[in-house]
């Protein structure tokens, strides 16, 4: 099984991928640029955190249109699975591989610290092995993670059961001071009808070496690693 890990102008969170993924959890990973036609037959592909072209216009506005962005959407479009992170999940959103998209937090401040998120269900890969009643520390870094979605929308990944992962405190109470940017419904990561693309603001990747005295983001990633490689993928 190979992971591929999409290099933007600006990706800052691409090598901690790659160390979570190859050197952490022990997959084969392969990095793929921004200018690539060709996905190497990556099996899965990751969308890393950061400031994709600067994040100019609005965060992931430009990376959605880079060349390896249409070999992404054909992959996502065949059941390919894709995940992306932070500003890899705002990609997702300006490419429409994702309802909804992320705007400035409440605040209008830069947000960096470990906060605690919930899964919803077990009806994906990223939550069907860690039980709804789990709690992980995962840190985000972000000033435009603000989940956002017109009525309709939002009811839809509400009854469609979309939302993955939502904001909440350590006991795993879900409730407005848990929700670090205004997220609608505290919503923290969210997935497709089709839940193969995933998107989530938290950063998985950043908590899984013991070293840094969190591994909840291990937790996390080699469990939907496991679900992956069952399925036959």
């Amino acid at each position: 099984m190979t992971f591929g890990v999409v290099v933007f102008p600006g990706s800052n969170c691409d090598e901690d991928a790659v160390y979570a993924f190859q050197d952490i959890l022990g997959e084969k990973v392969v990095k793929l640029w921004h200018k690539d036609s060709s996905l190497k037959n990556v099996d899965f592909i990751i969308l890393p955190g950061g400031f994709s072209y600067g994040d100019y216009l609005r965060s992931g506005a430009i990376a959605r249109f880079s060349p390896i962005m249409s070999k992404v959407i054909d992959f996502a479009n065949a059941g390919g699975f894709v995940m992306g992170i932070c500003n890899g999940f705002q990609i997702l959103c300006e490419a429409n591989l994702l309802p909804g998209t992320l705007i400035r937090n409440h605040n209008h401040n830069f947000i960096c610290k470990n906060v605690f998120i919930k899964p919803q269900h077990n009806l994906t890969i990223f939550t069907e092995n860690t039980g709804v009643k789990d709690v992980f520390k995962i840190p985000i870094a972000h000033a435009e993670g603000c989940y956002f979605a017109n009525d309709k929308t939002l009811q839809d990944i509400i009854d469609n059961k979309q939302i993955i992962f939502k904001y909440c405190d350590e006991t795993g109470d879900i409730n407005k001071r848990s929700n670090p940017n205004g997220s609608l419904k505290n919503i923290a990561g969210i997935c497709n009808l089709k839940r193969n693309v995933f998107g989530m603001m938290p950063h998985p990747e950043r908590a899984c070496d013991p070293t840094l005295n969190n591994t909840d983001g291990k937790l996390i990633l080699e469990r939907a690693i496991s679900m992956f490689k069952n399925m036959g993928k």
